[in-house]
Parts: C-alpha cells; structure tokens; sequence
C-alpha cells in the first residue's frame, strides 16, 4: 500500500460511520455547457474523498441528458503523467443497473475503503497512466437521478414518503433520498441506453476540454460485454454524422473484462466450465444426477438453449424475457443453489469477504456527499434492471459479436480479457466468442504466456493485430483486484498500442502470437477454499488465497490522519 497520507474525512468515517439519510441539495456546483448542447453541473472533489494526493485534482458531477436523466461522473486526473497529455479512459460497470463505483473502489480507481471505514491509496490504480472517468449509467443506477424523492427501501422496492422525516413503521436505516423509481426515466436495453451515454461523454468532454485531447479509450467488465461493442459502435456512427456542435471522439481502444457476450454462447459456458470439459481448478461440482438435470435444463426439447433461439428467431420482449427467466433460474443458479459458492470467484463459498464493499456505507456518509455533490443516496433502486428485465435485453445478443468486428474493422484496438476462476461470465465463453468474432489473422494466432514485471506468469494471450483476448489465472469476476500488476500492465500496454504479451512491440495488421489455439494450463484446487471466510477477511494477491484479517493500528492512522493540508482539503 503506497505510504500516502489518511485524512480527517476518513477518520471521521472510521469514528462515527453514520449513514446519511435524506440528502441536501447541493448548491455550489458549477454549470455549463458541454459539447451537443447537454448541460453539466459539476465540482471539484477534495483530495482525500478518494485520491489521496493533493497534487492529482479529481472533479464529480452531472450530465444532464435529458428531462428526468441525470448521470452521474467522477473524474481523476492521472498520477504519474501530464494530465493535460494524458489519455482519457472511461469505465463503465455493467447490470444491467452496477454503479461504476463498484469498479473504482474494488477494482483499478484511486482508492479503495478498509475494514474500518479508512480510505487508503491503491497503488495499482489505472489512473497511474491514464486520465479516468467513472460513469454510473443509466439514470438511477449509483448516484445517477431521475427526481430525487424522499423515501425508504424495502425488499420489494422504493416507497416514496411525503416529506423528509422518517416514519416509525419505516426502518430508520433503509430511509433517504433516492432517485424516483420510474422505468420510463431509464433505459430499458443496452441500444436504448448508448445514446445517453454518448451524451454523457459530450458533456464532460465541453466541460473539461484540457482532458479530452488526446484519444479516448472505453474499458468496462461483464454486462459490459453488451454495453461496450453496442456504445462504442454507436460513437462511431455519431461521428460519422459530423453533428454540429458534437465533439468526434477519436476512439482508440476498447477493453472487457468477463463480458457477457451472446447468451446462447454463454450459457452453454455454464455447462463447459462445471461438467464438460470443466473448469481448470479440478473442481467438479456436481454429482451425476445433477450433471444430467444440469445438461437437460440446458438442451432439453423447449428449454433454456431452444427458447433462446426462440427469442433470437422472434425478437419479442416476452419471448426474450422467459427465455433468459428460465436459463438464469434453471441453468446458471443451479450452481448456487447446489454449492453455495460465489459465482463471481467458484473458489470461494458465499457470503465471500472479496472484493471489499467496504465503501458502500463510506459513500453513505454525510462527509463524502458533500464532497462529491450528491442528489442522492448511493443505492440502485432496482428500476433499471426491471426495465432491461422487460425488454429480455440479457437473453439477447443484441449485435455485440458484429458491433465487435465493426470496431475492429475500423482499426480500434479491442482487447477482451476475463479471470478464470469466474463461473458467471467465464473464460470458456469468452474464449468462444473471440473465435466468433473472427478478426483477420486470428485464427491463425496461438496462446502464449502473458509477461510482466514481477517474473510471475499470470495467464495467457492470443492476440491477432489489434485484437486479443487474455485469460487470467487464479482471478474472479474482477480482475484488477485479484491481479492489480498484471491487470495495470495489461492495460497500459492496450492503450499505448503495444503487444499485450510484453508490453514492447507496437502491433500492426500483422502482428500475430504462436502458439496453441485453445489455453490449457491448470491450476489445480490449492486455492479452492472449503470454509465460509470471515468478513474482516484480507486477500493476498501474492498466494491468491485468504490472508490474515484487517488490523487497525490507530496510531498509524492519527500520524497519516493529521498530514498538513492544503486548502481545498475538507476537514
């Protein structure tokens, strides 16, 4: 952990981490207007709200897209190179309906949240070397509003209340302000939602122009398989639109992580990575009996593959709908239900400590609101996964795999990458439909090993001109924080243009690695866990296995806590 200073906001976190209620409106946001006509209202951050050094600035906001819409952004400068020089990354997590917090404090942003509530530095941070922007998309998702409204949260959705006062038949934790929950103040599938998100980038590229100079870059992990081929496409074709007023967003990379591609691919995936062939930790999770319940759920005459050609043959919401019900409910649960183990990390039993989510309740304290300008609680009212829920949009393939090839064909770098210890979006599918994508030269590309600084060997890469795909060892659903080295190099060298082998060599069309067609290395089950984890449990991304448990040790934290700060430091 980098030896960078702790300050009062996180000791007050430590020291009283009340949750906020019902949010005041901020007053002091900035408002302008970005490129396309879309306004934007936002602040600067003070440091130690997340990035912990004063020198790198970091700015929160909104994009006001639409009527009803307002997205939410937090933007850090880069630490290590000239910010003014530097690229601009975007990331984006996927749901449908994941904040992109949890992306920036789990996985590659600044900081992440400990145990105690304590804020500290992520040395691994892909702001190292390159300027970053999280978005939480679409509207209601994170801190993204439609209306703010005072209400409680129930297991069953958002009840709004007549004013801010919390009612006794109410429990006093689940009351706040949260975003109106109305379907139709959101997007409602992946090709509904890209024209918003493209706004989004408008306006914050017209609010922060010394940002956004020097090529953009798109990086996103699981539903992000949908979001990332399906935007990106769109952004090429508003460029090529040449709208008056609208910025060209020179596009030069796009990057997924365990994306969920075509349904038909990957919920066959669930069976390769638990039956046939399995997964590579020697873990065969089912007796017989529910192997062939497993295999007939997912082959039988009229179940989960049979409906998802019906829904690809119809393209009805209905038909779409009941088709990705039944293979999420009869197909991929029966893992859960069986085992007990995470999908995200099948090393691991559930509840799993890992990734941390530490940060949920820091980003509900009054301090942190403040410092970012929040509307709203830091919640996901359900709305957006119900309204992508009714269009089917997870059973669809919605054009990703073409929507792939178009940006390859346009000479964008896509780098496809995926841990392999995720059953949810696993490798195997990964793997399949970067076949399927058939970039030039591809086919005639082979594994090798993947490079890095550390000497150690952390997975694999096959990779055809500007395209890859990369299969990590010993990580689950997100990758960055289960191998931060590899994943930091892995991405700086996707965006710099170079191999994604050794980080040495700029590609060309005809780049290709040798080697196998198909990753085969093994693992072996020494990382298997078999107890459920504490929650105060630590990961060692040395062993790739549990550590030791989170210590406190308040003197260190009062030292680093009352570092000298600088004015636009909040107390």
């Amino acid at each position: 952990m980098a030896p960078l200073g702790l300050w009062l906001l996180s000791l007050t976190a430590i020291a009283s981490p009340v949750l906020s209620q019902f949010v005041t409106s901020p007053s002091s946001l900035k408002e302008v207007t970005g490129y396309a006509g879309v306004p934007v209202r936002y602040k600067e951050v003070p440091a130690g709200t997340c990035e912990l050094d004063p020198d790198v600035k970091s700015y929160s906001g909104y994009a006001d897209v639409s009527e009803g819409e307002h997205i939410f952004f937090w933007f850090f400068e880069s630490r290590n190179e000239d910010p003014s020089e530097a690229p601009l990354t975007v990331w984006i997590n996927g749901g449908p309906g994941s904040s992109s917090m949890i992306g920036m404090f789990e996985e590659l942003g600044p900081c992440r949240v400990d145990y105690f509530g304590n804020v500290y530095s992520n040395p691994y941070s892909w702001s190292n070397v390159s300027n970053m922007l999280f978005i939480d998309q679409p509207s209601q998702v994170g801190f993204s509003y439609s209306t703010p409204v005072p209400a409680y949260a129930t297991d069953n959705g958002i009840v709004v209340l007549p004013d801010a006062t919390c009612p006794d038949y109410a429990p006093a934790d689940s009351c706040g302000t949260y975003a109106y929950p109305n379907i139709t103040l959101t997007a409602n599938s992946t090709t509904n939602a890209a024209p918003n998100f493209w706004k989004t980038l408008q306006g914050f590229m017209g609010a922060f122009p010394q940002y956004s100079r020097n090529g953009f870059h798109f990086a996103t992990e699981s539903y992000g398989g949908h979001y990332g081929p399906v935007f990106n496409a769109y952004i090429e074709e508003q460029n090529a639109l040449n709208i008056s007023g609208a910025k060209h967003i020179e596009l030069e990379s796009v990057l997924i992580g365990n994306g969920w591609y075509d349904p038909i691919v990957q919920y066959q995936a669930y069976y390769n990575f638990t039956v046939y062939p399995g997964n590579t930790y020697d873990y065969a999770p089912f007796n017989e009996s529910i192997a062939s319940m497993f295999y007939n759920n997912l082959y039988g005459p009229g179940n989960c593959l049979d409906r998802l050609l019906d829904c690809k043959a119809s393209g009805l919401n209905q038909v779409c709908k009941n088709a990705d019900n039944f293979c999420a409910y009869l197909v991929e649960s029966v893992y859960d239900d069986v085992l007990g183990r995470d999908e995200y990390d099948m090393r691991e039993l559930t509840p799993d400590p890992f990734p941390y989510g530490f940060y949920n309740d820091y980003l509900n304290t009054v301090a942190v609101q403040e410092a970012i300008g929040a509307f709203t609680n830091f919640s996901s009212n359900g709305a957006v996964g119900e309204a992508f829920d009714n269009t089917g949009d997870d059973g669809r393939e919605m054009g990703t795999i073409e929507a792939t090839r178009y940006l390859v064909s346009k000479g964008i770098t896509v780098a496809l990458y995926a841990g392999d210890a995720d059953y949810n979006c696993n490798w195997l599918g990964g793997q399949v439909v970067a076949d399927e994508v058939a970039a030039p030269g591809y086919a005639d590309a082979g594994f090798v090993d993947l490079c890095t600084s550390d000497g150690v060997v952390h997975g694999q890469v096959r990779q055809a001109g500007k395209f890859s795909f990369t299969r990590i060892y010993e990580s689950g659903h997100e990758v960055p924080f289960y191998q931060p080295l590899a994943s930091l190099e892995f991405f700086d060298r996707v965006i710099k243009g170079t191999d994604v082998e050794t980080g040495k060599q700029q590609v060309d069309a005809g780049y290709l690695t040798p080697g196998p067609k198909k990753s085969t290395y093994r693992e072996g089950n020494s990382t298997m866990q078999f107890d459920i984890l504490p929650d105060n449990s630590t990961y060692n991304v040395i062993t790739n296995q549990p550590g030791g448990a989170w210590v406190f040790d308040q003197q260190v934290m009062l030292k680093r806590s009352f570092k000298p700060r600088p004015q636009r430091r909040i107390r």
